[in-house]
């Protein structure tokens, strides 16, 4: 998994727009699984913190039973905010349970579910003019922009290769 230091070193650029993003807005969508497979959404709060990025939730909530239960979730950057494209992350989430690294993050050490997002997918889509541009960074694969103008053909450019 890679951390959010990890990211913004292997795709500088993208990762300081995405967290531009998810800074012009308090609460965004963060999506989890539920025991039986299906999708839940909920409001959450993102908080940039040192190399990584966390998630909190207060005790006993649904996405907290969700995500410990299964820690994949992708977050969306609030909707309402149309400056910087559209933003999504996802990954895996990692609980804290160490009252001191918990108490670093967040402040406090109010009862709580921390966790940490750990990213393996970044996605920012916006418009220029008539084209559609999507800018998709993925862990150990290529970060690529797909320009689609007009109602024109897809062009796929590879910006890093990791392979």
């Amino acid at each position: 998994m890679t951390s959010w230091r990890g990211f913004t070193e292997q795709a500088p650029e993208l990762a300081a727009k995405i967290h531009r993003r998810f800074t012009a807005g308090e609460t965004h969508v963060l999506a989890t699984l539920r025991r039986d497979g299906s999708p839940r959404v909920s409001g959450t709060e993102l908080d940039f913190h040192g190399a990584h990025i966390y998630a909190g939730s207060m005790p006993g909530a649904v996405k907290a039973r969700d995500l410990r239960r299964d820690g994949r979730f992708a977050v969306h950057a609030y909707p309402g905010v149309a400056e910087g494209g559209d933003a999504k992350l996802s990954g895996t989430a990692v609980e804290l349970t160490d009252p001191a690294e918990i108490a670093a993050v967040q402040g406090n050490t109010d009862p709580c579910h921390l966790f940490r997002l750990d990213v393996t997918d970044a996605v920012l889509t916006w418009v220029e003019g008539n084209t559609m541009l999507i800018e998709h960074w993925q862990e150990g694969g290529e970060h690529v922009r797909f320009a689609r103008p007009g109602t024109g053909p897809v062009e796929r450019t590879v910006l890093v290769n990791a392979g």
